[in-house]
């Protein structure tokens, strides 16, 4: 049967024209453990934006304008604080 493709494309039992070599599977090895490391490090990325969001807490970008509530001078002082 003549397909117009090679016949290692057309999945036949033929042997592949050459054989990877160590390095290429050492290199195969290495990318793997890169890219699930990368994979992990989004995964947590993400999941700790989603915690931060889903916590409701009292979120304030940085919006380069003066803010009181943060400005340690300008809060009073605690009940019962000795000046």
């Amino acid at each position: 049967m003549q397909t117009g493709f090679p016949p290692h494309w057309v999945g036949g039992a033929e042997m592949a024209l050459h054989q990877d070599h160590e390095l290429h599977t050492r290199r195969w090895g290495r990318n793997l453990g890169v890219g699930l490391t990368l994979g992990a490090f989004i995964a947590l990325v993400f999941g700790l934006t989603i915690a931060k969001v889903q916590s409701g807490d009292q979120m304030q970008g940085y919006d380069h304008t003066y803010r009181a509530e943060i400005d340690p001078s300008t809060r009073a002082p605690a009940p019962g604080a000795s000046e």
